[in-house]
């Protein structure tokens, strides 16, 4: 997901993305531990995701502190 589109979401909708992402790589985490990911870049994806994510949160919490 590009930050663009995260920018265009709510706060909280920005929230629930944030921790419908970690669910996921907690699961792709476990199932690449266990062998069961095939596709291993999945990791790396749903990581920088969830830094886009929290990076379109804090920005929005330090222009709301202005």
């Amino acid at each position: 997901m590009k930050a663009k589109e995260l920018r265009e979401l709510s706060t909280e909708e920005l929230e629930a993305k944030g921790r419908e992402l970690r669910g996921q790589l907690f699961n792709a985490r476990i199932k690449h531990v266990t062998g069961q990911l095939e596709n291993t870049a999945k990791v790396r994806i749903l990581r920088r995701d969830v830094a886009r994510v929290e990076t379109v949160l804090h920005q929005r919490h330090e222009g709301a502190a202005k």
